[in-house]
């Protein structure tokens, strides 16, 4: 059986794009990476995928000054070029247009650090703590042209712990983020995360999402 051909969409240091190459390796995963693509030359994420032998190329916005259009039109011809059937956003930069959402239609997908639809955008970490929320966390869902919008497919939570600040709760997300994305991933490549309307339904058994994305906490509650 083939495997999901992923394009993974960069702008930094790449840790969840890690989290996916090493699923990727592992026997029986059905997806690979077939093209690592960012904005900036000198992100960290591209070395990761040099590392591991997988495809990369830089289609940097600032070559393409006041012209958007032209930007996401290279960005999709390289994607097509290395027969990517999926698109994941690992920690990408850059607002994309409706045009290039609606090329990757139900075939785009991003994480986002925080229990959507709960704190859309920037700063989430810190959003949550100000608002006083027990449990924060992160979400993979379908892209669609309003920013954080889009059908769920699999979330994680994390408790928010006495004493945290902005930092101490990012990091224990982000431990949740690197096991959920894989996951994700996977239920889409398995052929089991169907789109229906506004919402993804999951077909077949799902495991316990509590041991398999959810960090155990040090100490315990």
């Amino acid at each position: 059986m083939s495997k999901l051909k992923l394009g993974v969409l960069i702008s930094g240091r790449g840790s969840n794009l890690q989290a996916l190459i090493d699923a990727c390796a592992a026997p029986g995963f059905p997806a690979e990476i077939a093209l690592v693509l960012s904005n900036k030359a000198d992100a960290f994420g591209l070395e990761r995928a040099s590392g591991a032998g997988i495809a990369t190329t830089v289609v940097d916005h600032r070559d393409y000054p006041g012209n958007k259009p032209a930007f996401e039109a290279a960005m999709d011809a390289a994607l097509r070029e290395a027969g990517v059937q999926l698109v994941c956003l690992a920690g990408f930069m850059r607002l994309l247009s409706p045009w290039f959402v609606g090329q990757w239609h139900n075939a785009l997908i991003n994480i986002h650090p925080s229990l959507l639809p709960s704190f859309k955008g920037l700063d989430t970490h810190e959003r949550a703590l100000a608002a006083g929320v027990r449990f924060h966390g992160c979400t993979v869902h379908y892209v669609r042209p309003e920013m954080d919008e889009g059908p769920i497919i699999a979330q994680a939570a994390v408790p928010v712990l006495p004493g945290d600040d902005g930092h101490s709760l990012a990091d224990r997300v982000l431990l949740s983020e690197h096991r959920l994305y894989p996951h994700a991933v996977r239920l889409i490549a398995e052929g089991r995360a169907r789109v229906d309307g506004d919402l993804v339904r999951i077909d077949g058994p799902v495991p316990d999402l509590a041991a398999l994305v959810n960090p155990p906490l040090n100490p315990p509650l």
